[in-house]
């Protein structure tokens, strides 16, 4: 049987060091990682824009030595700030990533598009947010194509690109080989669908199937009339969907971990791994 090629979001393992993170990404029998150095190792990056070639290589060969992949090096940046000198800062930090994608060895530089107010705003619902999103990935593109590098976005419910049906007509619009999407079917729950979250997932399969690079894998529950993310394996999110297409659809395509802490890994992991043999 093709495995299941599981990773997980680096900073949510405890590590001081490369050596002691790639030792736990291989007791956790772990392929591939999403890493950001800040969150993983604040002190090889005083700032997001002073991260070197030589912080990168440091990372990227040691964990290509061992056989693990960046599947995705995180650059999670407010591609939709309305203030134009905030958004080419943040656009300036990617396009730095960009440049260093290929010393990490990193398949992809991934971001969400932010939000046009100070965190969740129902102005993040309009066709100006989105508009302004866009116009920052044709940016971000139009800088990879020229790296050879890969631009992965990752819509959220709470984002400009809010919806799977976003995520295609933002493919279909930059029309680039270089732009890819993030697939997270917990980041498009809301209180509203999560009773229907199998009709959710199935749309956005169908909608995006051939422009989907990688998958997170994270799971959700409603309290409070909010969702609210838990570790993997502990809360309302259904799979089977997810697992066959990996299965069967895109074998091997990279799949993370996110929001799933060491005490729960094992766990998920096991969850996960039961789930994919059956689907």
């Amino acid at each position: 049987m093709i495995p299941l090629n599981l990773g997980i979001r680096a900073h949510d393992l405890t590590a001081k060091t490369r050596e002691e993170l790639g030792e736990k990404i291989i007791n956790y029998g772990f392929s591939h990682i999403q890493f950001a150095v800040k969150k993983s190792f604040p002190a090889l990056a005083p700032d997001l824009t002073s991260i070197s070639s030589g912080t990168a290589s440091y990372i990227g060969d040691y964990l290509q030595n061992l056989g693990i992949k960046i599947s995705i090096l995180g650059c999670y940046v407010n591609l939709a700030s309305p203030d134009p000198s905030i958004r080419e800062k943040e656009l300036n930090i990617f396009k730095h990533h960009i440049t260093l994608a290929k010393d990490y060895h990193a398949a992809l530089v991934g971001s969400e598009t932010g939000s046009v107010g100070n965190g969740y705003t129902t102005k993040n619902y309009t066709e100006e947010a989105y508009v302004l999103a866009r116009e920052s990935v044709i940016e971000l593109v139009s800088f990879a194509e020229k790296f050879g590098v890969t631009v992965g976005i990752e819509a959220g419910i709470n984002h400009p690109l809010h919806t799977s049906a976003l995520a295609r007509r933002l493919v279909d619009e930059v029309q680039s080989p270089n732009l890819k999407i993030i697939m997270d079917c917990a980041n498009l729950i809301s209180v509203d669908n999560h009773q229907k979250q199998e009709e959710v997932v199935f749309h956005a399969l169908n909608d995006l199937r051939d422009d989907i690079s990688c998958f997170h894998l994270k799971d959700f529950v409603i309290e409070n009339n909010q969702v609210k993310i838990v570790p993997v394996g502990t809360g309302w999110m259904k799979y089977d969907q997810i697992l066959s297409f990996l299965k069967h659809d895109k074998p091997l395509m990279f799949a993370s971990l996110e929001a799933t802490t060491e005490p729960y890994v094992q766990a998920a992991v096991e969850k996960l791994a039961d789930v994919y043999q059956r689907s």
